[in-house]
């Protein structure tokens, strides 16, 4: 696959810099599932190589498997680093990628047929970024520095050194889009008959490769290719796949309310670790968030090993630390870009235009965050296909979340209790903005319902039943129903106090 260029001279040409994928013959020993991108014309795979491809959807599949449920706690594991009964699924947005659990089945319902698909991703498993890099290189130089012994167990931190590539995707990142577009092309490749899947990717380099990755996967062996559309990130460029052109949301007072959230919620699990901490390693006298930050580098860790090995720093935190930790991050997500604030719904509103556009063969009708030179091309934004991906970063997708409503009935979360996911409407960082969580919206046709269609909406594999549009008990409705459900979009939100102060 090769590397892309951003689009930035579209505005001038009306033409997308674009990448295509090149014919895929079945007589080259090109690895399929390098760390790097190179050449479209040197990129082949062949048989061999498919059976990676293959392997890595097991592989993944069985992970997903495995840590389905919480395992069953540990009793005093914490104590001489021996828990290995943790779930990867309470690492909030750093929880690699998982089913989510769904109470209605996600599979198509029989007498139906789906029509349209649209997925809306996460990039996949990255390491740090560099100013959390730094973060977390300070604080395993502030350990050797002052702490004069390391419990059993606790030896690995004094000469751990991070294998970090800061900001980028892990091997383990991209194999989960090569496995997420091998699966979405299982389910719906049929409806790429007539015409390509037509693919956007937000400009950061991850969310770029993730795309790439994600489109390898996707066409296998096929001799298709397909232009992958890269919307710069840059300030003033309108971008629906990158929040950024609200200013009284990105320079307001509201990110402040979810580290004030946070902090409540430290106050009431930290103590208790801190107080074994200080035993455990002499002499580090962690404060609060250095302790947090301490435990950010199970996840990082573990992804950063090609099979997701369990990373010992996950094992020196119990199961029930680890479900905090993960309160602890879904706090921030929900109170920054989440139904928590005000204007966080709005900076999505965008997207959920652009989507019923897609949805109803219409052109776009938006005055927020669309880049209306792109969405006026049928080059750039066609309204033809039956198949869309979108590739994008979590915050963004929380932010779309609240512009669909999808949360408007779920209570604000606590912060003198933990709340679980159940009782939050299968809300949790971990289960819609994890590493590589996608979103899919379909259209389907069924017996019995004459010429509308329905429309489903999947996070994670979860079946979320939609709102305001009278769903069935499937979670479905009927396409003008839920278009009609979309009025805090179609209305602007509340775009009109982007320019005020955020209150």
């Amino acid at each position: 696959m090769a590397r892309f260029g951003l689009i930035s001279s579209f505005i001038n040409k009306l033409t997308p810099r674009t990448h295509r994928y090149s014919a895929i013959p079945a007589d080259n020993t090109e690895p399929l599932l390098s760390n790097s991108s190179t050449p479209a014309a040197t990129r082949r795979i062949t048989t061999k190589t498919m059976v990676k491809i293959s392997a890595a959807v097991l592989l993944l599949s069985a992970a997903t498997i495995g840590y389905s449920l919480c395992p069953p706690a540990q009793k005093g594991c914490e104590q001489n680093g021996t828990c290995t009964a943790i779930s990867k699924h309470t690492w909030g947005q750093y929880s690699p990628y998982f089913a989510a659990p769904s109470e209605l089945s996600s599979a198509v319902p029989k007498g139906c047929k789906v029509t349209f698909a649209q997925i809306l991703s996460r990039h996949g498993s990255r390491s740090p970024t560099a100013d959390k890099a730094q973060v977390y290189d300070d604080l395993l130089q502030t350990l050797r520095d002052n702490v004069t012994d390391y419990a059993a167990g606790y030896e690995f931190i004094k000469d751990y050194t991070p294998p970090f590539v800061p900001d980028e995707l892990t091997t383990y990142g991209e194999n989960e889009l090569v496995t997420a577009g091998a699966l979405f092309s299982k389910r719906y490749s049929s409806l790429t008959q007539d015409k390509p899947m037509f693919v956007r990717a937000s400009g950061s380099h991850r969310v770029i490769v993730s795309a790439e990755k994600f489109a390898q996967g996707f066409y296998s062996d096929s001799n298709h290719s397909d232009d992958i559309l890269v919307i710069p990130e840059e300030s003033g460029f309108n971008n629906t796949l990158d929040h950024g052109g609200c200013s009284a949301f990105e320079d307001g007072d509201g990110k402040k309310l979810g580290k004030k959230k946070q902090k409540e919620w430290m106050a009431k699990f930290v103590p208790a670790i801190s107080d074994r901490l200080t035993k455990k390693l002499s002499g580090s006298n962690l404060d609060t968030q250095s302790i947090v930050y301490l435990m950010d580098l199970c996840p990082f860790d573990t992804i950063t090993d090609p099979n997701a090995k369990l990373s010992p720093f996950c094992q020196i935190f119990n199961q029930d630390e680890w479900l905090s930790y993960d309160y602890y991050q879904s706090l921030e997500k929900w109170y920054v870009y989440g139904p928590g604030r005000k204007l966080a719904p709005t900076q999505g509103v965008g997207y959920v235009n652009e989507l019923i556009a897609r949805l109803t063969g219409q052109p776009v009708q938006d005055h927020t965050t669309t880049n209306t030179t792109l969405d006026s091309s049928d080059k750039t934004f066609p309204l033809d296909r039956k198949l869309y991906a979108d590739f994008t970063h979590d915050n963004t997708m929380m932010t779309i979340y609240g512009a669909l409503g999808l949360f408007k009935n779920t209570q604000n979360l606590p912060t003198d209790r933990r709340l679980s996911p159940k009782e939050l409407d299968g809300y949790s960082s971990s289960r819609v903005v994890s590493f590589a969580a996608r979103m899919v919206v379909e259209k389907m046709a069924c017996d019995g319902q004459g010429d509308e269609e329905l429309v489903r909406l999947l996070i994670n594999d979860r079946v979320f039943p939609l709102k305001d549009c009278d769903a069935d008990s499937l979670g479905r409705c009927k396409l003008g129903a839920f278009v009609k459900s979309q009025n805090f979009s179609q209305s602007g939100g509340d775009w009109a106090q982007c320019e005020a102060k955020e209150k």
